[in-house]
């Protein structure tokens, strides 16, 4: 997850879009398939706080794109057989697991690419164990929440590093680990139209030595 994609990031977002033709607008699941591509991500992880919806399909699309890998987790077994049916001929995409297996942390560690619903009850512990497998790589490690509106904890009052995105039921975003993310040298903007109401979010690059 070295650089920036453009590339990826728009044809995961087509994609993405594509799965779920009957939204009238874009939803969280293509931004988060685009955000993915973009950055290159080769491990994704999702954790899920039931069984998966779009979001893990999202991150198939952008798989697609990086020629990465996707790791579902999901609560249980009812919720693992439900996430296989509703993901249908794509679940071969897709690695599923159960919260709280030992491999768990150990995933969460080497993930680049990081996916959590905060309905989660311990969504808050699973950060914590990605932030520190993410000092450990040169490039970092993105984490999205979606469902952040209603999130509350450190998570949401870790400083600069958080971005909270008004798209959805609310996105949360952090990079954990990268100097990127602390020379402040990359910023989301949310623009409204004010004839039609559309918001749209644009990621852009700041030039060393320069400040928004």
């Amino acid at each position: 997850m070295a650089y920036w994609s453009a590339e990826n990031a728009t044809k995961a977002f087509l994609s993405t879009l594509k799965m779920d033709q009957k939204a009238k607008e874009p939803s969280v699941a293509e931004y988060i398939s685009a955000l993915a591509a973009g950055n290159n991500a080769q491990l994704m992880v999702v954790a899920c706080a039931a069984a998966a919806d779009l979001t893990t399909f999202a991150l198939i699309a952008a798989a697609n794109q990086t020629n990465g890998n996707v790791i579902c987790i999901v609560p249980n077994n009812q919720d693992l057989l439900a996430s296989k049916n509703f993901i249908g001929e794509d679940s071969n995409k897709v690695k599923f697991m159960i919260g709280k297996e030992a491999q768990e942390i150990d995933v969460l560690n080497k993930a680049d690419f990081v996916v959590i619903d905060c309905n989660l009850v311990n969504h808050e512990e699973i950060v914590k164990l990605v932030q520190i497998g993410g000092g450990n790589k040169q490039n970092g490690v993105v984490v999205v929440g979606y469902n952040a509106f209603g999130c509350k904890g450190s998570w949401r009052s870790c400083g600069s590093k958080t971005q909270l995105l008004p798209i959805g039921e609310g996105l949360l975003v952090t990079r954990f680990g990268s100097e990127m993310c602390k020379s402040g040298r990359s910023r989301w903007i949310v623009k409204v139209d004010k004839c039609t109401g559309e918001e749209h979010v644009y990621r852009i690059r700041i030039p060393q030595g320069k400040v928004i």
